[in-house]
C-alpha cells in the first residue's frame, strides 16, 4: 500500500479535538492527528471556518468507513 492521508472535517474545534483524541485512542497511529482550521473561501470569520483533523495512514491500514462514522457522529465527513 501507499501513504494515506485521511482528512474528516468537523463543523468546530470541539468537535475537531474530540475527534483527534477518538481517533488516537481507537487506531494506531504512526503520529497524532493534526487538529487544522480550514477557511471557508473569502470568508474571514472564524464562524465561518470548517476544522480538520488530518490523520496520516502511512501503510494504508486505517479503516475509512470507521473514521467516516467517527466524523459522522459529530457532524463531519471523511474527505
Amino acid at each position: 500500500m501507499t501513504d494515506v492521508r485521511h482528512v474528516l472535517v468537523l463543523p468546530d474545534r470541539d468537535a475537531a479535538d474530540e475527534v483527534a483524541a477518538e481517533v488516537g485512542d481507537r487506531f494506531v497511529l504512526a503520529e497524532e492527528p493534526r487538529v487544522v482550521r480550514d477557511a471557508l473561501a473569502g470568508e474571514d470569520d472564524a464562524e465561518d471556518a470548517q476544522w480538520l483533523v488530518v490523520v496520516e495512514d502511512p501503510d494504508g491500514q486505517l479503516d475509512a468507513y470507521a473514521l467516516d462514522a467517527l466524523a459522522a457522529a459529530h457532524d463531519g465527513w471523511l474527505e
